[in-house]
């Protein structure tokens, strides 16, 4: 099978379930970038040795392509006539929560948070905070289509609560490897 298909060279793609629309669709625009977060983890986690780390960012891949695959989508056809969702996989609570406990267990290690951070530090780091904030543009870019058609609020949530575990988590590389997390303080230049 070859890569190209040619069946875009006129600015359209196709969603899940076949209907064709304009890559600039606002849905085209939100799993698009879902798919940058992803490839911006890739790049943060292959800069980290930590196995630990390494084995949350390749779960948190995986789900990724499960949250990318639901916003390719249509909401019409998420679920079949027989009332069984058409995709294997959705997320749901339970991957919501293991970002939450595993940002609790790393926080416990940390500082309090004092003052804003600039994002920094080593190739890790810094890849992490680019990730985070690739995140939350995907995590606008799916707000953005909710106004027009209707998103599942676990989508939304995920890559939230996803940006936050990706801040905690460049914090904590930062801390195992010793590198100074510069502070942004309004009253001192």
């Amino acid at each position: 099978m070859k890569i190209y298909t040619k069946t875009g060279d006129k600015g359209e793609t196709a969603l899940y379930g076949g209907t064709r629309v304009s890559k600039a669709n606002a849905r085209v625009e939100a799993y698009g970038t879902i798919d940058e977060v992803n490839a911006f983890i890739g790049l943060a986690k292959a800069n980290i040795l930590d196995e630990t780390i390494i084995f949350q960012l390749k779960q948190i891949q995986f789900n990724l392509f499960t949250v990318g695959s639901e916003a390719a989508t249509p909401t019409d056809q998420l679920m079949l006539a027989n009332g069984k969702p058409r995709l294997p996989l959705m997320i749901s609570e339970k991957e919501i929560e293991e970002l939450e406990n595993w940002m609790d267990a790393m926080e416990e290690k940390l500082n309090p948070l004092q003052f804003f951070i600039l994002p920094g530090g080593g190739n890790a780091t810094t890849s992490l905070h680019v990730a985070r904030t690739v995140c939350r543009r995907a995590e606008r870019s799916l707000v953005f289509l909710n106004e027009t058609e209707e998103v599942r609020v676990d989508l939304i949530k995920y890559l939230n609560r996803l940006s936050d575990y990706l801040f905690v988590l460049a914090r904590f590389v930062a801390s195992n490897n010793n590198e100074e997390e510069e502070y942004w303080n309004p009253n001192n230049r």
